[in-house]
């Protein structure tokens, strides 16, 4: 028995879904069924072609193409949905992961690679493939959070900078020693440092503090 892939385009630029439309039709396990240039429209072709698979650009022009393909898997659990990027940005993968599609793909990827996209989408929907996902992840984890310092922890870092003491610190502020000792503990903890020049170096790095104030402690 012969069975076949089906799919719907759903992309703004019609030199695209004819594109795909000639990608496809050299391909016997694969089969256009619909397309259309809106996401407006897209639930409706899917109930009324029942595809397989949809292939879905992100930037199409009249919805994020990322909130039409959530809006798809919460209807259709099963329905294979690859997205179209017209670049592979880090911020834009992340996002069709947690939006529940089954593969991202760069418009820009050679043919065999978008086949082998819809191809996964087609039996395995609620897995996700992307070529650079293992690169991105470690992109993602050499980007350290920047720490959140209050205005009063803040304060404290920059008068740390300027080389005042607790007790110095304590009355700049008008708050108790106990206080002033405090807000260091807390400015060193948030900056992982355990020393005042841990932390200025730390200030320094993130761009807390100005570099003539970490040179002067």
């Amino acid at each position: 028995m012969d069975i076949r892939i089906k799919i719907v385009v759903v992309d703004g630029h019609t030199l695209t879904r004819y594109g795909m439309l000639g990608l496809v039709g050299g391909h016997a396990d694969i089969e256009l069924v619909g397309d259309t240039g809106l996401g407006a429209e897209a639930a409706a072709l899917v109930a009324a072609t029942e595809p397989d698979v949809v292939v879905l650009d992100t930037a199409l022009p009249d919805r994020d193409g990322l909130l039409v393909a959530r809006e798809l898997r919460d209807r259709y659990a099963g329905l294979g949905i690859v997205l179209l990027a017209s670049n592979g940005e880090d911020e834009v993968l992340f996002r069709a992961l947690e939006q529940g599609v089954s593969a991202f793909v760069a418009k820009t990827a050679p043919t065999n690679e978008i086949l082998a996209a819809i191809r996964h989408a087609a039996v395995s929907a609620n897995s996700f493939l992307a070529s650079g996902l293992g690169p991105a992840f470690a992109r993602r984890q050499l980007v350290a959070p920047r720490p959140v310092l209050s205005p009063r922890e803040a304060e404290v870092l920059s008068l740390l900078g300027q080389g005042l003491s607790i007790p110095a610190i304590a009355a700049g502020m008008f708050v108790s020693h106990s206080t002033a000792k405090t807000y260091v503990a807390r400015v060193y903890e948030k900056l992982g440092a355990s020393n005042r020049a841990q932390a200025l170096m730390a200030g320094l790095r993130l761009g807390l503090i100005r570099k003539e104030l970490a040179s002067s402690a």
